[in-house]
């Protein structure tokens, strides 16, 4: 859930009748989001990093800036898939530096 001030259980009361309110508060298991995770917030981020290292320059025509973006799509995914990787073997060195 994200930290929008009308994502509360408070907000079911303004919205509906006091026994209905309280019926769907017990369905609800509310997660909040860290301030700087919020969906919005990731979202900005990652269109920063594209602009910052794939658009900063004039780009010809379109073919060429779809050829751009999809290149550095996949280079994001991969620096990232490689990232998750590495901390992955890391905790297992860590987990098992730890259990013996």
């Amino acid at each position: 859930m994200d930290n929008l001030n009308t994502h509360t259980i408070s907000s079911l009361y303004e919205a509906f009748p006091p026994a209905e309110a309280r019926r769907l508060a017990k369905r609800l298991e509310i997660h909040y989001t860290p301030k700087h995770g919020s969906w919005l917030n990731i979202a900005e981020i990652e269109l920063s990093a594209m602009t910052r290292q794939c658009l900063s320059r004039r780009i010809a025509s379109i073919t060429s800036l779809e050829a751009k973006l999809s290149a550095w799509e996949i280079n994001s995914f991969l620096i990232c898939s490689l990232t998750i990787s590495l901390s992955l073997v890391n905790i297992v060195i860590l987990f098992n530096k730890l259990a013996y």
